[in-house]
C-alpha cells in the first residue's frame, strides 16, 4: 500500500472512531503499522496545571491494549515521572523526543525513563500534546520504532501530518462524551438534544438538522441557514467555515478531511465549537442526495442556572414566559421545553413570540443574552 493510500485510510478510520471509541483501537493499530510504530498513547487529564488528576490512559500494541501497563504506570510511575510537568508545557502539537524531555542526569537516574519506558517501548517515543477543553489536558505518545535505525524522515514527516488529524478525533470524542452521545450514529444524533447536528449533502446543502441545531440556526447567531446551507454571521467566521466545509467536501478525488472551529457569541455567551466530518458516500450513488458531511455544533461551558422569579419580576413577564427564557438561556432545545411542560413545540413558540411583543429583543439569542445579564446583576 502506498503511503497516500495509508494515511487516507488512517483518516477514514479516524473518521469512523470520532462516533464510537470501540473503533480507535483498529486505528490505533494501522497508525503502528503506517508509521512503523511499536505502539502508541492516548493519555487525558483534568484539573489545573498543578494538580491535574489523569482520568484514562490508553496504551495499544498494534491495536491490543495493555491494561496491565496502564495500571502500573499511573499507580507507580506517573506520580514520579520528572518530565509530567514539561509536557504540561510544550506548545500544542509539536512532536518533541522523549530524551529531551527530561535531564542529562534523568536519563541515567529516572525510575520511569529507565525501567516504566523501557519495558513499554518508549524510551526512543515522542510525544504530543493536544490542545482541548479548558481544564483539560491531553497527550499521545508515540511509541519506540520497529528495528534499531531509530526515527526516519519519512516516519517523522507522516506522524506531522497525521497529528492535526488525531488531535481532531480526540476533538469530536470529548464534544460527544459531553453530550452523552459516547457511541453512536449519523443519524441516531439526530435524535440528541445536547448538542446541534447537521446532515449535509455532497454540495454542502442541509439535508436533515435535529432540534437543537433548528434552534441554533433559527437564532441566527453565530449560525444561520441561508438557501438550505449554513453560513456564519461574521464575515471572518464565514471565510473559515466555507474552508472547513470545502476540506470535508473535497471535489474529484482528494482526501476528504474533518476540522473544527470555534464561533464567538459576544462577552456573555459561551461560544460554540463547530466540527465538520466528512462521512463516505456510495460510490456510485447515481445522483441520490447521500449524507456527505455531520456537522456538530457544541455549547462550551457549563449552563448558568437563572431564576425564573428574578427574570419574572425583572422583565415584566408571566410565569410561563419567564420559564421559557431561562431554559433557553439555559441552552434547552424548544423540544426539551415541550417535552417539559407536556406541551407542543407550537405552545413552546408562541410564549417566545408573546415575550417578544414585550421586550425590545425579535431573536433568542438576544433574549439570552439579556437574560444572563440580569442572573449576572442578581
Amino acid at each position: 500500500m502506498s503511503r497516500r493510500d495509508a494515511f487516507k485510510h488512517i483518516l477514514t478510520s479516524l473518521h469512523d472512531a470520532m462516533l464510537d471509541d470501540a473503533r480507535w483501537p483498529a486505528t490505533s493499530a494501522l497508525i503502528d503499522e503506517a508509521c512503523g510504530l511499536t505502539g502508541n498513547t492516548l493519555m487525558f487529564g483534568e484539573g489545573p496545571k498543578h494538580d491535574i488528576r489523569v482520568g484514562f490512559v490508553g496504551l495499544y500494541y498494534r491495536g491490543e491494549r495493555r491494561r496491565d501497563l496502564e495500571r502500573e504506570y499511573l499507580e507507580i510511575y506517573h506520580p514520579i515521572d520528572e518530565r509530567i510537568p514539561r509536557v504540561r508545557q510544550q506548545p500544542h502539537g509539536r512532536l518533541v523526543h522523549v530524551t529531551d524531555q527530561y535531564t542529562a542526569e534523568e536519563l541515567k537516574t529516572s525510575l520511569t525513563y529507565n525501567d516504566a519506558l523501557r519495558r513499554a517501548q518508549h524510551q526512543n517515543s515522542i510525544a504530543v500534546r493536544f490542545g482541548g477543553l479548558a481544564g483539560t489536558h491531553l497527550s499521545w505518545g508515540i511509541g519506540d520504532p520497529v528495528g534499531s535505525g531509530g526515527w526516519a524522515s519519512s516516519q517523522l514527516s507522516m506522524l506531522e501530518r497525521l497529528v492535526p488529524h488525531v488531535q481532531q478525533f480526540v476533538r469530536v470524542r470529548q464534544a460527544l462524551v459531553r453530550a452523552e452521545a459516547q457511541s453512536t450514529t449519523v443519524t441516531a444524533l439526530l435524535d440528541n438534544p445536547r448538542v446541534g447536528a447537521v446532515h449535509l449533502d455532497r454540495r454542502g446543502r442541509i439535508l436533515s438538522a435535529n432540534d437543537r441545531a433548528r434552534d441554533i440556526l433559527r437564532g441566527g447567531d453565530p449560525l444561520s441557514d441561508r438557501d438550505g446551507e449554513l453560513h456564519a454571521q461574521e464575515a471572518g467566521d464565514e471565510a473559515r467555515l466555507a474552508k472547513l466545509l470545502a476540506a470535508a467536501l473535497p471535489t474529484a478525488d482528494a482526501v476528504a478531511v474533518s476540522g473544527s472551529m470555534l464561533l464567538r457569541r459576544g462577552s456573555v455567551l459561551p461560544p460554540y465549537a463547530v466540527h465538520v466530518k466528512p462521512v463516505p458516500v456510495p460510490q456510485p450513488d447515481y445522483g441520490a442526495r447521500h449524507v456527505a458531511a455531520l456537522v456538530l455544533i457544541a455549547e462550551l461551558g457549563h449552563r448558568r442556572v437563572v431564576p425564573p422569579d428574578l427574570v419574572a419580576s425583572a422583565l415584566g413577564l408571566t410565569r410561563a414566559e419567564s420559564q421559557v427564557a431561562v431554559w433557553l438561556a439555559e441552552g434547552r432545545s424548544v423540544r426539551e421545553m415541550a417535552e417539559a411542560t407536556g406541551h407542543t413545540k407550537d405552545a413552546v413558540y408562541w410564549h417566545l413570540k408573546q415575550i417578544y411583543q414585550k421586550l425590545p429583543v425579535s431573536r433568542q439569542a438576544d433574549l439570552v443574552r439579556l437574560v444572563l445579564s440580569l442572573a449576572d446583576l442578581g
